[in-house]
């Protein structure tokens, strides 16, 4: 899974894919209408890959966490992250990161995950076959002479 082209922008609601690079700027389109505009230094766009969940024992990568959405939940989330409370949308983030940094982490981070969770899955930019478990390999056979 590939997340470095994928960024969030400060400011402006959704992600953006990075489609193209201007003379001083990046291209990137929408992933909720696809209309396409530059992005400019003052915009300060992160990279998906760059992003981290604070914990108790250090940073959790954003890629590892949807992985543990993915494991736990599926692609379909089974509640709607705009109704929850934040005693349970705290909870439901609990079943994916059960150390996260209880003060660290604002019920507007958690939102943030589950919303561009569910935004990838629905343009299927998430691949977890490699986040699978590597198939085994064959066991070596030994020739009796």
């Amino acid at each position: 899974m590939d997340l470095t082209k994928i960024v969030s922008i400060s400011g402006k609601p959704g992600l953006f894919k990075v489609t193209g690079q201007g003379k001083q700027s990046v291209v990137v389109e929408s992933l909720i209408d696809g209309k396409r505009f530059p992005a400019f230094a003052q915009d300060r766009m992160s990279s998906l890959e760059e992003i981290s969940i604070f914990t108790e024992n250090g940073d959790k990568p954003l890629k590892e966490v949807f992985v543990r959405i993915h494991e736990v939940m599926g692609d379909e989330l089974g509640f709607d992250v705009k109704k929850l409370s934040n005693d349970a949308l705290k909870a439901e983030f609990a079943k994916i990161v059960p150390d996260f940094d209880v003060e660290g982490v604002y019920p507007s981070d958690m939102k943030k995950v589950f919303g561009w969770y569910k935004l990838l899955i629905e343009r299927n930019l998430l691949d977890f076959t490699e986040a699978e478990a590597p198939a085994e390999e064959p066991a070596e056979t030994t020739k009796d002479a």
